[in-house]
């Protein structure tokens, strides 16, 4: 069996950083418990983190978390790659070209390319929402026939999303005269 554990770093802090007695309780069950996995034989554990350095060390050490993977942020080929999975079932319209939305969009990760997706599909749909009866319990055909995606409605949504591996960066300009 596996057993995968998303966001270990808010369950397994560093000890010697956390607060309460509590969050220390749960960091030496979690070893505790790792370590009475070894006799069980076929069962992984994976833990998941964006933030591998606030884990406490103990857990990282072999026999609990013994490897390490850094999946890093996707080069221009592997955002077209995560795009074309996410406008898969989307109506795109003849002017997009994904790849120019790949290199337009450095720093972008899996989700942040999720969420350019979506909001570019919101924006179409903000545009016919004027032809759209919401009385109505379906949508006019000819209406959904209309709806395509385009280059522009990516572009209004790279305005809306920020690069998640960028936003330590970011800087506020004051607007001085």
């Amino acid at each position: 069996s596996i057993i995968f554990i998303d966001e270990i770093d808010s369950i397994a802090p560093k000890r010697d950083k956390t607060s309460g007695e509590v969050e220390r309780r749960v960091v030496s069950q979690m070893l505790t418990l790792m370590d009475g996995m070894k006799g069980r034989g076929q069962t992984v554990v994976i833990g998941a983190t964006n933030r591998p350095n606030s884990i406490d060390q103990a857990l990282r050490r072999f026999g609990r978390f013994d490897r390490e993977l850094d999946i890093g942020v996707p080069d221009d080929n592997g955002r077209l790659e995560i795009l074309r999975i996410h406008t898969k079932n989307m109506k795109l319209g003849p002017d997009v070209k994904l790849e120019d939305v790949a290199a337009n969009t450095h720093g972008f990760v899996g989700a942040d390319l999720a969420q350019l997706c979506t909001e570019a599909a919101l924006t179409c749909i903000r545009e016919k929402m004027d032809l759209i009866d919401l009385e109505e319990e379906t949508i006019d055909a000819e209406i959904l026939d209309s709806m395509a995606v385009t280059q522009e409605h990516f572009t209004a949504a790279m305005g809306q999303c920020n690069p998640s591996s960028l936003r330590e960066t970011v800087v506020e300009v004051p607007n001085i005269k």
